[in-house]
């Protein structure tokens, strides 16, 4: 009994493989994004975190800091993180729990470089987020 080549080719081939091949039959792999371009990264050493990195960087993250270092990190952006805000009572729960991290912080052993970190004071961030308001001629609520 002769078979058609096509009858050979489905006897020697896996239930898998019939897949593919009926699938690239199809053109169901015509076109795929990344298609023709080379694989990122290969025949680099690779990073033990490059699904960290890539996934931060896909999201939009920003890298995780140690505590400290992240509390210095919110202390210089302080002025940023209550330009939005509409109310003095907002603006100043937001620096007391920032200076309620930072006196926690010290009382444990964190994580990171050991540095000390000063808490802020609150009425002259107050006042400066104030003026900031006033010269935007935005309202000021206490």
């Amino acid at each position: 009994m002769r078979r058609s080549p096509s009858e050979v080719i489905m006897m020697s081939e896996s239930w898998i493989d019939a897949q593919i091949r009926k699938a690239e039959e199809r053109g169901d792999f015509d076109d795929l994004p990344g298609s023709g371009k080379p694989i990122p990264g290969l025949g680099r050493r690779q990073d033990p975190n490059w699904w960290l990195k890539g996934y931060l960087k896909r999201e939009k993250l920003d890298m995780p800091l140690p505590e400290t270092l992240a509390l210095r990190k919110e202390i210089e952006q302080i002025a940023d993180t209550v330009a939005e805000e509409r109310s003095e009572k907002v603006v100043r729960e937001i620096v007391t729990d920032l200076n309620t991290r930072i006196v926690d912080a010290r009382r444990r052993r964190t994580d990171g470089l050991k540095i000390t970190i000063a808490t802020l004071e609150v009425d002259p961030i107050v006042e400066a987020w104030r003026a900031r308001r006033e010269a935007e001629g935005r309202p000021v609520r206490p």
